[in-house]
């Protein structure tokens, strides 16, 4: 068995177990439609509460989590009339930048000079776009995609660094190109529990080419990070 089918059954074992927990996802996904929708979060608590169709209550994480999304949108809709207002206020042509974040890799593009007519043109659409201007006056526009950059998917790995971190290196794990930090590794437990071909498939780096592959490795070794309290100094007697 290869590393990767090694690790795509022990994901899918994990995504069995997730879709029992299908009906907070479903509450989730309408609390963001309401949150996109404009309601408050009252509207929002009293309607997921009472709803006749739903047999559980709603979970006081997940009201949590409804809360601080409204915060992060209200927040984002303040930055984008500020934009707006700084743009109307300027005159003439801008230089204009798109910025797409991935979950692994971040990719520049120079779109061109334009004016705020054009500006506005290209967020109609592409209404995801969130839009600011830098010091320079120049614009950037900014987009997040829940993909691997295309730079990522030709060579992206995922080894462990000297201090014992599941990390993600562009280019081979030797030429020491951090990319992202995830977690320590408890390595003693993993060597234990692990075949040993996925252990020394690691340290030699677990190319990684798409998202499926990304989230089966750090879903397998997520099971072996160390617990932040044991990285705790404790006070000397």
């Amino acid at each position: 068995m290869s590393v990767f089918q090694f690790l795509r059954k022990v994901f899918r074992k994990r995504r069995r177990r997730w879709r029992r927990a299908i009906w907070s996802t479903s509450i989730l996904a309408a609390a963001m439609i309401l949150i996109w929708s404009g309601q408050t979060l009252k509207d929002q608590m009293n309607m997921l509460l009472t709803g006749s169709d739903r047999e559980k209550p709603l979970a006081l994480e997940t009201m949590h989590y409804l809360q601080i999304e409204e915060e992060k949108q209200e927040e984002r809709t303040h930055e984008q009339r500020k934009f707006m207002q700084e743009l109307n206020a300027s005159k003439g042509k801008k230089k204009v930048h798109l910025r797409t974040t991935y979950v692994c890799g971040v990719e520049e593009q120079n779109i061109g000079r334009l004016n705020a007519d054009g500006i506005y043109e290209l967020m109609n659409t592409n209404p995801l776009w969130q839009g600011r201007l830098d010091d320079k006056g120049e614009v950037w526009l900014e987009q997040t995609v829940s993909d691997l950059s295309p730079n990522c998917k030709k060579q992206a790995y995922v080894s462990v660094d000297a201090s014992g971190n599941l990390t993600l290196f562009e280019g081979p794990p030797e030429e020491e190109k951090v990319l992202r930090t995830f977690f320590q590794l408890d390595l003693g437990s993993m060597e234990s529990s692990l075949p040993k071909d996925v252990i020394r498939q690691l340290q030699e780096g677990i190319r990684i080419q798409d998202m499926d592959e990304y989230n089966s490795v750090l879903s397998t070794f997520s099971d072996y990070a160390r617990d932040m309290a044991e990285n705790v100094m404790k006070p000397s007697s």
